[in-house]
């Protein structure tokens, strides 16, 4: 049974995110993409994925370094999400930045990983890039969530 692509996007916008910014450096050069397709994978050891399009600059940069950091945003952060998940350079010009662990490292971010690259699987016209995490810091904050095509945040439910 073939599923058109015009339902498999409306059922997957039906799926709350996270929204994070995947960065690596080139040389000096910082890079990053907005991603929201990103999951923790293994407690032991600790791994996470992201999938990245195949024809992402920002893949060609992990291929070389075999690194990557998540910078996982805030929930006041959705217009630096929009800058980051278009084409080109120069996403970082007016964003505040330090590079930790070797990566680039956003500020005000609710969670922070850098990893390892351990491997890249297929996944159509996606790359999925397995990542083993050698840091990590939570500094806390509400997190920036995508859902039915809008950013929102995540709120627990009221206890009955």
């Amino acid at each position: 049974m073939d599923v058109s692509n015009t339902t498999f996007r409306e059922v997957m916008a039906g799926v709350a995110t996270p929204v994070t910014v995947v960065t690596a450096m080139d040389g000096d050069r910082p890079h990053g993409t907005t991603v929201s397709a990103f999951a923790s994978l293994s407690m032991t050891p600790p791994m996470v994925l992201v999938a990245l399009d195949r024809e992402s600059d920002l893949l060609t940069v992990i291929r070389s370094c075999r690194r990557f950091g998540v910078n996982v945003l805030a929930s006041n952060q959705a217009t630096l999400a929009l800058a980051f998940a278009r084409k080109g350079s120069g996403k970082f010009a007016e964003v505040p930045y330090e590079v930790q662990d070797g990566l680039p490292r956003i500020r005000q971010v609710t969670g922070w990983l850098a990893c390892d690259l351990t491997d890249l699987v297929d996944g159509g016209d996606h790359l999925i890039a397995l990542g083993t995490v050698t840091s990590a810091s939570t500094p806390g904050g509400s997190p920036l969530t995508y859902h039915a095509r809008v950013f929102g945040t995540h709120r627990a439910l009221d206890s009955a």
